[in-house]
């Protein structure tokens, strides 16, 4: 039975992905449809699911989905529906008299319905991804709402176009389009009152259409992750850090509070990540010893798997990747890190010609950087630095995920460090603010500036920090990410195939809008170390998904929400002891 399990479960799915094609080719060819409706009526009867419409075609797609998620929802709702219509056929198929046992498609019909719910028994053990328990009441009540919204619309619309005028109550024609809505036939009385244009019922149709769809997804959404990082989890973390915090120099932003946190078994490592639109999405690397890695990266997938979540993970480098590789996990690398190595920098020699001509026309123009940690600056000016912060930000989102803390100022980052541009006449300009990397690095956090400063100021405040790293006792510095380098730099060299050169063409032109291009040239200045950074993912066919959970996490794209009065609301509990899922228990680390 184990070896069989996953075979049964798998073909359920495959069950629901032929009837949703079928269903499909009958909306588009109508002599099939015409074939199918007639087995669907009298002495005939079709396979579960099939009935020659969109929305069963819809349905069975949603359900496809659900169960190659292992959704344990889903599977309750098919046994329960399938095995309705498998006790019907069979009671339809032995019962005397009948007629239905003269039709060959009865059997088949009967055969391919029982087989699919045995298959749905073997592989119960299968399904164990939980759903969220509030889905029930929610999709309920978006049902009963989406009806009252949407009968008051077509209502609205019948009294505006109806051709029988004053034959109709407001009450005849809610009730008319909530019929419409949920494909009932008017009644004899409201078809003698009411003659509405063919438009306004296709419009009705389209609502209830869009309804179903609404309430499928509410049904069967994966649960939202309400874990966020506590105070206690903060300072395990941090412990974490001040031992291993040199070995990655993303590990810092793990300390971000939009983020819940899975240690492993023994609490020597741990993953930060972040549920986005049903994608469990980690950054960089695990925190911790990389022996106990495996630990966290088990109760990390294991959790994901119980809640149906898509594990990924943004910004891995090439050490972790391998790690994650034996769990399962694909790599498709996404860009490179620009890392500054002090004793390796310089601004002789030709290279560096561009950007040592822009840092000497910024000093001449009197420009000066102060450098401190954020420790070292008083309240009151760090709420004016992150008031200027905030005003030159681009936009009304704060940006950033993997690499960005997104808290400018709090009380915990004291050993951030703040550079702060002030030009002649001592008018603040620019800020750049960095996080530690173990005991002698920074990564870049945030960099602002005022829209009319000259040109070549964040080249003039990077060299200052270069040159003046005694002061914070630094020997390496991590730039901005580079996403597809080696596209732009392999790209624009001679020799270079027609694939690679159309790839170039097309990140250029998105480098329109998310300066995707630039950022690579703007860290190419300091001849930097270029670190490979990679996506990782369990199946390929969910990279869409979490490339749109990506942008969202990161704020390039914000997704639609309720008000905040109806939002679900979390506080992590204080003092709450770690999450480590019982399977993973007895997990290395």
């Amino acid at each position: 039975m184990a070896r069989w399990r996953p075979r049964a479960a798998t073909a359920t799915v495959w069950y629901l992905r032929l009837i949703a094609l079928l269903n499909l080719v009958t909306v588009l060819l109508a002599p099939f449809r015409d074939q199918v409706e007639t087995h669907n009526e009298g002495e005939y009867f079709t396979p579960y699911l099939m009935t020659a419409g969109l929305s069963s075609a819809v349905l069975s797609v949603f359900l496809a989905i659900a169960m190659r998620r292992r959704k344990r929802a889903a599977w309750i709702f098919n046994t329960a529906l399938a095995g309705l219509f498998a006790v019907l056929y069979l009671l339809a198929m032995t019962l005397p008299g009948g007629g239905f046992t003269k039709h060959p498609l009865n059997y088949v019909s009967t055969v391919l319905t029982c087989g699919f719910v045995l298959a749905l028994l073997v592989g119960r053990k299968e399904f164990t991804s939980k759903g969220d328990s509030s889905n029930p009441k929610t999709a309920a009540a978006t049902f009963v709402a989406g009806l009252g919204f949407g009968g008051v619309v077509g209502a609205a619309l019948v009294a505006l176009t109806n051709n029988l005028h004053g034959a109709a109550d407001f009450w005849d024609m809610f009730r008319y389009s909530v019929g419409r809505m949920i494909t009932i036939t008017p009644s004899e009385h409201l078809r003698s009152v009411i003659d509405a244009p063919t438009w306004v019922n296709a419009v009705i149709n389209a609502m209830g259409a869009v309804l179903f769809l609404l309430v499928l997804y509410v049904a069967f959404r994966s649960p939202r992750n309400t874990e966020l990082l506590t105070a206690e989890d903060e300072d395990r973390i941090r412990g974490l850090l001040e031992k291993q915090g040199e070995r990655d120099s993303l590990g810092y932003f793990a300390l971000r509070r939009d983020k819940a946190v899975m240690f492993s078994p023994s609490g020597k490592a741990a993953v930060t990540y972040r549920v986005v639109g049903g994608v469990s999405l980690a950054s960089g690397d695990p925190i911790g010893d990389p022996e106990a890695w495996p630990g966290a990266i088990d109760a990390w997938l294991t959790e994901a798997r119980e809640h149906a979540w898509a594990p990924a993970v943004m910004g891995a480098s090439e050490e972790a990747g391998v790690i994650y590789a034996r769990h399962g996990l694909d790599a498709l690398e996404l860009g490179d890190e620009a890392i500054v190595e002090l004793d390796e920098f310089s601004l002789d020699g030709r290279a560096m010609r561009v950007v040592r001509q822009a840092y000497n026309r910024v000093k001449r123009a009197g420009y000066t950087v102060r450098i401190r940690r954020h420790e070292e600056i008083p309240e009151y000016e760090m709420a004016e630095l992150v008031a200027k912060a905030d005003q030159w930000r681009d936009g009304a989102t704060e940006r950033g995920f993997s690499m960005a803390l997104g808290r400018l100022g709090d009380p915990g980052d004291g050993r951030c460090v703040m550079l702060e541009c002030h030009d002649g006449e001592g008018e603040l300009k620019a800020l750049l603010s960095f996080v530690p990397w173990g005991a002698d690095g920074l990564s870049l956090d945030l960099m602002r500036r005022a829209r009319d400063t000259e040109n070549g100021l964040m080249e003039f405040m990077v060299i200052e920090l270069l040159q003046r790293a005694r002061e914070v006792n630094l020997a390496r510095v991590s730039l901005n990410f580079a996403m597809f380098r080696s596209v732009f730099e392999r790209g624009s060299k001679l020799g270079a195939g027609p694939v690679l050169r159309l790839w170039r063409s097309v990140l250029g032109f998105f480098s329109r809008w998310w300066q995707i291009e630039s950022l690579y040239r703007a860290n190419a200045k300091y001849r930097p170390i270029w670190e490979p950074r990679y996506l990782l993912f369990e199946k390929s066919s969910e990279i869409p998904r979490i490339g749109i959970a990506s942008a969202r996490a990161e704020g390039f794209i914000t997704a639609p929400s309720l008000p905040a009065l109806f939002r679900r609301r979390h506080r992590g509990p204080s003092g709450a002891e770690p999450r480590v899922p019982a399977a993973a228990q007895g997990g290395k680390g």
